[in-house]
């Protein structure tokens, strides 16, 4: 499953650190972060429970970029 977030990020090295956070994420199979979109676009693992994988994307980011924003539903 793919899904697509709504971010804010400062710049672009910011969404380089977020992107890589995201992707050592238990649940996350890839991830692509945009500084120019200022979107988010996560593809989970099969199985995964989406909530609880986005839960622990949000912490990852903000330990690298504590600014940052991530809209989840």
């Amino acid at each position: 499953m793919k899904k697509t977030y709504k971010i804010e990020v400062d710049c672009a090295h910011c969404a380089m650190k977020m992107e890589a956070a995201a992707k050592k994420t238990a649940g996350v199979a890839d991830v692509t972060v945009s500084f120019m979109t200022q979107k988010m676009k996560v593809e989970f693992e099969e199985g995964a429970d989406v909530s609880a994988v986005m839960a622990d994307v949000v912490k990852a980011c903000k330990k690298v970029e504590a600014d940052c924003e991530i809209f989840v539903e």
